[in-house]
C-alpha cells in the first residue's frame, strides 16, 4: 500500500506548507493519510532532500516571527511524508501508486513547472516507455495509467504554483496535450470531468532551508482553496480556507504583500543598495518604510475601498506589516528582485488596470511612474 496523497516537488516551501499541514492534521485524525513525494528536478539539493526524507522519520520546521503581536520561535516536526521518490529512478513506483492508492495530487513545480517539453511524446504512455520530462506530461501519463485500470475513478488535483486559476490552467494544458497526442475521447472526458482540478492560493514565507531537509518559516500561513464539486481535501487545517471567492484572496496577497516586496526591490535596484539587505532592514529604514507605506495607503488601499473592501484590506495589510517586520527571517531583497520586470507585469500592472476599470484613472502616480520608468506603460 502506498499513500493517498502524491506530492510533486520537494521544495522547502511544500515541506513547511502543505506537507506540514497534513502532518499536523494527521495528529488529530483530520487527514486522509500520508504523502508520497516525487522529486522532478535533477539538482543536487533536491537529491539530498529525497535521500534525507528516505532515511529520516521526520524533518524540522522552525517557525519564527511575530503573530498577533507575540514572538513565536518554535520547532515542529513534519512526519507526513512516508515515501520519497526520484521520478527518473522510481517511475514504476510512482505509476503504481497513482493507479492503486492515490486520491489527491498536490504540486508546486516552480515558475516554469507548466512548460511543455518537445521531447515528450505519446510513446511515453506505454508501460515500458521512458519517463516524461515535463510535469504536465508526467501527470498525463499517470492519469492515463489510472484510467486504463480504473476508468471511473478520478482524483482531486491541487496545484500550488503561483499561477492565476492554477487548477483550470493545468487542466487545459493536460487536456491540450492529450488532444495533441490523439488520445481517446473517453480518456479526455475522464481528465476533464472525472478528475477535479482545484484552483488554490498558497501564502507563507519560507526563508531558508535546514540541511539536509527542513525549513525556516514565518508563523503566517494560508492555503485558500476554491470550492469545487466532488473534490476531496487532503486534510482539514486551521490555515486552510475554503472559499467561493478565491479572487479576493489573490488580490489581497498580490497587491499588498507581493507588490510591497516588488516596490522595495525597485528601490533596492535603483539605488544599488547592499546585497545583504533584507525586508526587515528596509522596514527599519525610515525613508524606505515611509515610501512603501505611502504606496499601500494612497495607491493600493483606495482601490479596495472602491470595491467595498476597505476593512478586509486593512486587516490584511496589518498582517503584512507584521510579516515584513519579522525579526527572524533572513528575506533578502536580492532574492525578491530576481525576474523583476516579469514581477512588475504580474504584480503592479494588474492593479493599474483594476483601478482604471473602477474609473480611478491617474490615481496611482508612484506606481505609474515606476512602470513608466521600466517602459511597461
Amino acid at each position: 500500500m502506498s499513500e493517498p496523497i502524491l506530492q510533486f516537488g520537494t521544495s522547502r516551501f511544500l515541506l513547511a506548507h502543505v506537507a506540514l499541514f497534513v502532518s499536523q492534521a494527521l495528529e488529530r485524525g483530520d487527514a486522509i493519510g500520508g504523502i508520497s513525494v516525487v522529486q522532478t528536478t535533477g539538482n543536487p539539493a533536491s537529491h539530498a532532500r529525497v535521500d534525507a526524507l528516505s532515511r529520516q522519520a521526520g524533518y524540522p520546521v522552525r517557525i519564527r516571527g511575530r503573530e498577533h503581536g507575540d514572538i513565536v520561535d518554535k520547532v515542529v516536526v513534519g512526519n507526513a511524508i512516508r515515501s520519497a521518490w526520484v521520478a527518473d529512478r522510481d517511475w514504476a513506483k510512482v505509476r503504481r501508486a497513482a493507479i492503486e492508492d492515490v486520491r489527491v495530487i498536490v504540486s508546486n513545480t516552480g515558475d516554469t513547472g507548466y512548460r511543455l517539453d518537445d521531447k515528450d511524446s505519446v510513446d511515453m504512455l506505454s508501460d515500458g516507455g521512458s519517463v516524461p520530462r515535463s510535469y504536465p506530461a508526467k501527470l498525463l501519463a499517470l492519469l492515463h495509467s489510472r484510467w486504463r485500470e480504473r476508468a471511473g475513478d478520478g482524483v482531486s488535483i491541487f496545484p500550488c504554483e503561483l499561477v492565476e486559476n492554477n487548477g483550470d490552467t493545468l487542466r487545459a494544458i493536460v487536456v491540450g496535450l492529450a488532444t495533441q497526442w490523439s488520445l481517446p475521447d473517453a480518456f479526455i472526458a475522464y481528465i476533464r470531468d472525472r478528475c477535479v482540478w482545484v484552483n488554490s492560493l498558497v501564502d507563507r514565507i519560507v526563508s531558508e532551508p535546514i540541511d539536509p531537509v527542513g525549513a525556516v518559516a514565518e508563523p503566517y500561513a494560508l492555503w485558500a482553496i476554491e470550492r469545487r464539486a466532488g473534490m476531496e481535501l487532503p486534510c482539514t487545517h486551521e490555515s486552510m480556507v475554503l472559499t467561493d471567492d478565491l479572487r479576493t484572496h489573490e488580490r489581497l496577497k498580490l497587491f499588498f504583500l507581493n507588490l510591497g516586496h516588488t516596490w522595495l526591490a525597485e528601490q533596492w535596484l535603483t539605488e544599488q543598495r547592499s546585497m545583504s539587505e533584507t525586508v526587515l532592514d528596509a522596514m527599519q529604514d525610515s525613508r524606505m518604510r515611509a515610501d512603501v507605506e505611502a504606496v499601500w495607503q494612497e495607491e493600493v488601499l483606495p482601490v479596495f475601498e472602491a470595491m467595498g473592501m476597505r476593512v478586509q484590506a486593512e486587516d490584511y495589510l496589518s498582517s503584512v506589516r507584521e510579516r515584513f517586520g519579522n525579526p527572524y527571517l533572513d528575506h533578502r531583497i536580492a532574492d525578491i528582485a530576481q525576474n523583476h520586470v516579469a514581477k512588475l507585469k504580474r504584480r503592479v500592472l494588474p492593479l493599474i488596470e483594476l483601478a482604471h476599470s473602477l474609473s480611478m484613472e491617474n490615481a496611482q502616480p508612484r506606481l505609474r511612474g515606476l512602470l513608466g520608468a521600466r517602459g511597461l506603460i
